[in-house]
């Protein structure tokens, strides 16, 4: 479990201390909250990566991707 971000504020922060010290309050975030963000953050990039890679291409290059695909594609099939 990763630790709970604590707040900014000088006083929260010590209350949020002081409420997990007395065992009100535990000082780790959920695997739910940690995969959600994860997830965000990935997708966030994941729409960035693909149509900048495709702009930065040339069309040579990425002619030889795609042949490089089409044959990784039709290596194991049958007739």
């Amino acid at each position: 479990m990763a630790k709970a971000k604590r707040p900014t504020d000088t006083n929260k922060r010590a209350k949020s201390i002081v409420d997990i010290a007395t065992g009100d309050k535990e000082d780790t975030l959920s695997k739910e909250a940690i995969s959600s963000a994860a997830a965000a953050l990935g997708r966030k990039g994941g729409l960035k990566g693909g149509p900048a890679r495709a702009a930065a291409l040339t069309p040579k290059k990425r002619s030889e991707i795609a042949k490089k695909a089409a044959a990784a594609r039709w290596h194991n099939k049958e007739d």
